[in-house]
């Protein structure tokens, strides 16, 4: 029988998504709570060391003159219509407000992303982007190199929306720089097909068990994958030591050399994993669910000894020249009207208090679907990737990049 898969938004979450993973790539009251409580104890460079967050640089706005705003996010991430390819929410924003949307899909991964404008950001130079969706940790870099401005509430009165466990996360306490989008988890996705009927419950199996061997992929997001191996060894994700970290990595390796790992992938483990070239995978939340729709077999587990937790987030970058349209964009998605109708679409989890009650009447379905309206229970066994020094940083991915090549 599979696991009910949790919707998650709390505390501190730590990353993931749909056809936006490449590289590395809602639930309501006690629900949200637990998570809370799970997710407020991991250390983060910017909640510790504030004093030496970098102030971002301010343009010019030009938002009273130019009704425009030019917002850049993950593929597939905000709800289309099947039949015209319009986006509804982004129209009716425009028509309500007068402000244009430039929407760009180009957010494929946050390393990638970041490459990009950092050059930019460093130097000085507009981006060319009022605001776009990092997930957590990225906005933990991104607040302390000062690359991403404070947000003026004055112009956000829905942000006391955001559901109440969220407004305190370690990369941003108080929500001073950036307010959530979407949020998700990863675990484990199996095809029994491929299995031969048998159940997949726990990372171990994925690592050692003979039925699997040379089927299984893992993630190329660092967080998820690691987090997954650390919690299974009895690791607590949100206070992991450097030994911690190792002697992950080395299940990890043992298992790469004896092969039984095929790979590492980002959100392209979807075809493999349902035409059963796959049999066991470690999987985010959204895949699974489109995956699900047309592959109800599937089996999706959140292991005993727990699962990572993500999110996105707006943020305005420095030098943006539209900052209040942005604001006016975030103020938007902020009311529960217009994220139910996204959350409708994407299947992801809104962090915008009274969505589940708006998605009741939309879309009874929908909000019943325990992908996205989570019990407190399973909650329970969601954790978040604390946050990294510059250093581990970098020397963890250096170490999970070489387990990954080839």
């Amino acid at each position: 029988m599979n696991e009910p898969l949790p919707p998650i938004l709390t505390a501190a979450l730590a990353r993931g998504l749909v056809s936006r993973r490449t590289l590395m790539v809602g639930a309501a009251g006690a629900g949200i709570t637990a998570l809370a409580a799970c997710g407020s104890k991991g250390r983060n460079p910017v909640a510790k060391s504030g004093s030496s967050t970098a102030t971002a640089k301010a343009a010019q706005d030009m938002s009273d003159s130019e009704k425009l705003v030019n917002w850049s996010n993950w593929p597939e991430y905000i709800d289309v219509d099947d039949k015209t390819k319009a986006r509804p929410s982004l129209v009716a924003f425009t028509k309500k407000t007068g402000i244009t949307v430039n929407y760009t899909e180009d957010y494929n991964d946050n390393d990638e992303f970041y490459a990009k404008v950092r050059p930019l950001l460093a130097g000085g130079t507009d981006t060319g982007r009022d605001v776009w969706c990092s997930t957590d940790w990225m906005v933990a870099r991104l607040i302390r190199q000062g690359f991403v401005q404070k947000l003026d509430l004055a112009n956000i009165p829905n942000h006391a929306n955001v559901e109440g466990s969220l407004l305190n996360v370690e990369f941003d306490p108080g929500r001073l720089y950036s307010l959530p989008w979407q949020s998700g988890f990863a675990g484990i996705a199996y095809n029994p097909k491929a299995t031969g009927g048998k159940k997949i419950e726990s990372v171990d199996q994925l690592l050692t068990d003979p039925v699997l061997k040379g089927k299984v992929t893992l993630l190329t997001e660092m967080r998820d994958t690691v987090g997954l191996v650390l919690m299974a060894m009895g690791k607590k994700v949100e206070s992991f030591t450097d030994a911690d970290f190792t002697a992950a990595m080395d299940e990890l390796t043992k298992a790469k050399e004896a092969g039984q790992i095929k790979g590492f992938t980002g959100n392209d483990y979807t075809k493999p994993l349902a035409a059963g070239d796959t049999a066991a995978c470690f999987a985010w939340t959204g895949d699974v669910v489109q995956l699900r729709a047309d592959n109800p077999n599937l089996g999706y587990v959140l292991p005993s000894t727990g699962c990572t937790l993500w999110s996105d987030n707006f943020v305005i970058p420095a030098l943006a020249k539209h900052k209040k349209n942005a604001e006016a964009l975030i103020n938007y998605y902020y009311d529960p009207q217009v994220m139910a109708k996204v959350v409708d679409y994407v299947n992801y989890i809104s962090p915008v208090k009274g969505t589940k009650e708006v998605l009741t009447k939309l879309d009874p379905a929908i909000a019943k679907n325990t992908l996205i309206e989570p019990d407190a229970a399973t909650l329970q066994r969601a954790h978040v990737f604390r946050g990294l020094t510059a250093a581990e940083e970098t020397k963890y991915n250096a170490a999970f990049a070489q387990l990954t090549a080839g």
